[in-house]
């Protein structure tokens, strides 16, 4: 699913994208109504003091493509965990508050269930039906203020060390974080959007780390280093593998803290697979394309990259053998422009997708793999559809 259309989620897409912006306080206003409340922490009882408040319009069924929704208010609360959100325009709302150690929807929101909606208000809905234990209804009235409580859980917690194996921390290393969800499958935590990384834990000076805000359920946990995005990485799971259908699990109670999650990356045995994907025809490199590199076995997809001019490289990729794919590889035509009888103005010209067939080359990594040529072939026409 195209990343971009998460940012339409009023749950959570600020969340997703690396945080709310906070907007600055609004002057009291006639025409609008004001929400005012606490946050309290679950389990202790005590205020949530500068919890971040966030203020979502519930979006309609039934709702035009024009329509305006109005836009998400968030606030800090005080010392006395207090807030108040001014000049809030009328509607029906949903409340949810976030703070460093207690559950945060960007971490427990099942984002697999909802890659196959398309239509972006019913993928809202689902998103926030998810969340609904955690969500807080509130009707705002002009002229009236709306009083509620917000209660926030603490979250689950898993720490760690990384380590190389000669027994130097691993030090700046990124995460990924997968969750067993329905019919046993595993999902991904989080998402990258333009933070380039779903996780934003890093491991710290001495190799160790920590990731929170979790709910309850079975993790897989996977250090990947930091090198280009987090498609492109190379992440060593725990168990000491790269494969994740290998890795370990680690099971979460509803706010556990579960330490020793420990992983170790190896230093020998990885290589450079490297290459130049361009177009049979004359050579030129396509416009767009992915590359991956999946293993041989049962296709599980290892990395992913966008080839950059042409060029990809994959770095410490594990002996074994493994299937090199580009798929989605187009360049866009531009025709000349042509003129309109009888209209001295040239027709804006029409640009056209090239499409190029997707290729797939059997590797077996022993050693590095530099100067890969892929060469690509026009895609076959599509068949017109059956009557």
């Amino acid at each position: 699913m195209a990343r971009w259309r998460w940012l339409w989620i009023p749950a959570c897409f600020c969340l997703f994208a690396g945080g709310c912006d906070k907007h600055p306080a609004k002057k009291p206003d006639a025409t609008k109504g004001a929400v005012t409340g606490v946050v309290i922490c679950a389990d202790t009882g005590k205020p949530a003091r500068f919890a971040t408040v966030n203020l979502l319009a519930v979006p309609k069924k039934d709702a035009k493509a024009d329509d305006q929704t109005p836009a998400m208010e968030n606030t800090l609360t005080d010392l006395d965990g207090r807030f108040k959100l001014e000049a809030v325009d009328p509607g029906q709302y949903l409340a949810l508050a976030t703070m460093e150690g207690y559950l945060d929807p960007e971490r427990g929101i099942d984002l697999a269930r909802l890659s196959a909606i398309q239509d972006e208000t019913e993928m809202s809905l689902k998103a926030l039906d998810q969340w609904k234990a955690h969500l807080v209804e509130v009707t705002v009235t002009r002229h009236r203020t709306a009083e509620l409580t917000i209660q926030i859980e603490r979250g689950a917690e898993i720490n760690g060390l990384v380590t190389y194996d000669d027994g130097s921390p691993a030090i700046g290393m990124h995460f990924l974080l997968l969750r067993k969800a329905e019919k046993s499958e595993w999902s991904g935590v989080g998402l990258a959007l333009f933070k380039g990384w779903s996780i934003d834990s890093k491991s710290d000076g001495h190799g160790h780390y920590s990731l929170t805000n979790l709910p309850e359920g079975e993790y897989k946990v996977c250090a990947s280093m930091p090198v280009e995005n987090e498609g492109a990485a190379p992440a060593i799971c725990l168990g000491d593998t790269f494969r994740r259908k290998d890795a370990k699990i680690t099971k979460l109670a509803a706010g556990e803290t579960v330490n020793g999650v420990d992983i170790v990356i190896p230093l020998s045995g990885l290589h450079t697979v490297s290459g130049t994907v361009s177009v049979l025809a004359d050579g030129h490199t396509p416009a767009h394309a992915k590359v991956r590199l999946l293993y041989a076995d049962d296709r599980e997809e290892a990395r992913e990259l966008s080839p950059n001019d042409g060029e990809f490289t994959f770095e410490y990729v594990p002996e074994g053998k493994y299937i090199l794919q580009v798929t989605g590889a187009e360049d866009m035509e531009q025709p000349n422009a042509v003129r309109n009888a009888g209209n001295s103005d040239p027709a804006p010209p029409k640009s056209k997708a090239v499409l190029y067939a997707d290729k797939e080359i059997p590797l077996t990594v022993e050693n590095d793999l530099d100067d890969l040529l892929v060469s690509l072939t026009p895609a076959p026409p599509a068949q017109p559809a059956a009557p």
